[in-house]
């Protein structure tokens, strides 16, 4: 099956579970020509049925319950119940049990593609080696929540330098164009469960946002609150699409509560399930690192390497797995990671040019 056929099923599988919005999804369908890496983020569809292909010794690993459409820009930071900054994995949209194996060539692939569109100086090599040397050290040492207070100084530093400016952020906010179509009653509950007060006036606009979620509906409640503006979002969540990949029949399983709450975190207490909504704050220091602002091959090592604890922090949750994934990794060796982000990235590729010349 093509791309072009692949994607057009999936979206038709999509929405048999939420009403998708068609000028988002073309908005999408444009981004996924522009670059590769886009198109990986874009994508998790495809992937969840190559990676078992391509990488079949991997697909037998041990499993764990797994983020999924992980990639290196699947990382932000959130303020906790203490209103210190926390870092680590901000989408799971895509949860699913899968293997241990799945996230980390996910991540080592969408490195090695940031690599060779030059958002990256580090070698893909050295980034291979930092993911899987990270995992490995906090699977030995049982984890460790990334709270940027009293610890891991030079990546608050580094987070910090990439919060937005408040008065930008709102200031973009402020220009979002206000939804006057109807909004879907459960969604309203979903956002005022979550705003800072019952019976507070607020507006609903309509945002585009990521990559793999675009299309989906999405609602942003916006309100004036105690001198300072604040924003709540309520997106349409859906079945991994690994359950499309793989033709599984059964009830849909809704897996993101369970994966946060289960991880190693700092946790985000705006984070809400609400029916087939989740709800987020949103403000700006709810912020991803860019890549282009790192400064440093030594600061991309550091901070691909603490991405690889953050996967070790994920998978941690699957606690009765972590023997059997710890024995795996000790007889992979050390290069397996690289070769099977090498296949991914090129069939990515090569999936990405027949998108993008329509073949």
């Amino acid at each position: 099956m093509n791309v072009h056929d692949a994607t057009n099923q999936y979206e038709q599988w999509l929405a048999e579970y939420t009403p998708l919005i068609q000028a988002d999804l073309d908005i999408k369908h444009q981004k996924m020509a522009v670059d590769v890496f886009s198109f990986l983020r874009a994508t998790f569809y495809l992937w969840s049925q190559a990676w078992p292909v391509i990488c079949r010794d991997l697909a037998q690993a041990p499993s764990v319950l797994a983020v999924g459409d992980l990639h290196i820009e699947n990382f932000g930071t959130w303020r906790d119940s203490e209103g210190r900054l926390g870092w680590g994995v901000n989408d799971f949209d895509e949860a699913s049990d899968l293997p241990y194996t799945n996230d980390l060539v996910r991540l080592s692939t969408s490195a090695q593609l940031a690599i060779q569109a030059n958002h990256l100086q580090i070698s893909a090599t050295e980034a291979s080696s930092a993911i899987l040397t990270g995992y490995s050290e906090g699977l030995q040492s049982g984890g460790e929540a990334f709270a940027l207070a009293d610890k891991h100084g030079w990546l608050r530093r580094v987070a910090v330098n990439c919060l937005k400016e408040p008065e930008k952020f709102w200031q973009k906010i402020d220009e979002l164009p206000i939804i006057t179509e109807a909004i879907p009653d459960s969604a309203i509950v979903a956002l005022e469960h979550l705003l800072p007060q019952t019976g507070i006036t607020y507006s609903v606009k309509h945002r585009i946002a990521g990559l793999g979620s675009l299309g989906h509906p999405r609602y942003m409640a916006v309100a004036e609150f105690e001198g300072g503006k604040v924003a709540r979002e309520a997106k349409a969540l859906v079945p991994s699409a690994t359950i499309w990949a793989t033709n599984r029949q059964g009830p849909a399983e809704y897996l993101y509560l369970a994966i946060v709450d289960r991880a190693i975190r700092s946790h985000d207490p705006f984070v809400h399930l609400e029916g087939q909504w989740i709800v987020k704050r949103l403000a700006p220091d709810t912020s991803r690192i860019e890549l282009a602002g790192l400064p440093d091959i030594a600061t991309e090592t550091k901070l691909l390497r603490a991405m690889g604890k953050e996967v070790a922090n994920v998978h941690l949750g699957s606690n009765q797995a972590v023997p059997a994934i710890q024995h795996d990794l000790a007889h992979r060796g050390g290069a397996w990671l690289q070769a099977a982000s090498e296949a991914m990235a090129e069939a990515t590729l090569s999936d990405w040019q027949s998108w993008k010349n329509g073949t």
